[in-house]
């Protein structure tokens, strides 16, 4: 695997031009970050001149096009094609955002560059290796921790109580916040990120759950939560709107009051 930041290697910008058919008048070239592993010549850019009137809005329907019609190599996740997933999420632009939610005609600029989300490994392409995100999602017990019964149904809350949740359940993880968050990049091993600490929160403030404080003493270290620096670059890029800061500032707030 390699580690994707800014490439600086000068084989990164020789890459291959694959031309438009003549005739086209709505022409957009795309500049995409390519890795193979099996390629001893390392990662490079292509650049992909396609005709939008030929093809979808979105980001997303330009990388269908471009693997179906010009380069079948081209590797990329994606799934539910609806925001809902997070599986298309990569650097558009130079911003974190998802592919099918992501309209051609918003990004600025006449090139749109596509690469990995940043400061992950990567696996092929624009698939970049989330299993540490995931073990780190994992890592906060992100289910029920209850002494009840288990009920005939469900476990009820107050309509107040569900209010709390808004804002926090919502998350897709699609790893766009934490992977740009710069005290991510720098304490990835250790710091949990925007997005698992947000859906702790999910879990801390969840009034049918028992475990508040066996939560909050798992977090409490220096690099699970205090990493965080309020650079705000989780908040910005969330493609559901989410404020992950917020969360954190919560996390905090409940480690002072408790102490």
């Amino acid at each position: 695997m390699v580690q994707l930041s800014l490439p600086k290697n000068s084989k990164v910008d020789k890459g291959t031009v694959w031309p438009a058919k003549d005739g086209g008048k709505r022409m957009k070239t795309f500049k995409i970050y390519r890795y193979d592993p099996s390629d001893n010549d390392g990662p490079r850019w292509d650049s992909y001149q396609i005709d939008l009137d030929e093809c979808g809005p979105m980001v997303l329907d330009a990388l269908f096009k471009i693997k179906n019609e010009i380069d079948p190599t081209l590797a990329f996740r994606r799934s539910c094609r609806e925001g809902v997933c997070g599986s298309c999420a990569m650097n558009i632009g130079g911003r974190n955002t998802l592919a099918c939610t992501k309209a051609i005609d918003d990004v600025a600029g006449g090139n749109i560059s596509i690469s990995p989300l940043p400061h992950m490994p990567v696996v092929r392409d624009l698939v970049p290796d989330l299993s540490n995100f995931y073990k780190q999602y994992a890592s906060i017990e992100p289910w029920l921790h209850t002494s009840e019964a288990e009920p005939e149904k469900e476990h009820l809350q107050t309509p107040e109580d569900r209010d709390k949740l808004d804002g926090y359940y919502e998350c897709i993880l699609c790893a766009s916040c934490s992977t740009s968050c710069p005290s991510y990049w720098w304490n990835g091993d250790r710091y949990l990120g925007p997005a698992t600490l947000l859906q702790a929160y999910r879990w801390l403030v969840d009034s049918r759950d028992d475990a508040k404080s066996d939560r909050l003493d798992a977090l409490e270290d220096p690099f699970k939560l205090y990493r965080c620096h309020t650079i705000m670059n989780c908040a910005n890029v969330c493609p559901k709107g989410l404020n992950p800061a917020k969360a954190i500032a919560e996390v905090k707030k409940m480690m002072v009051e408790r102490a």
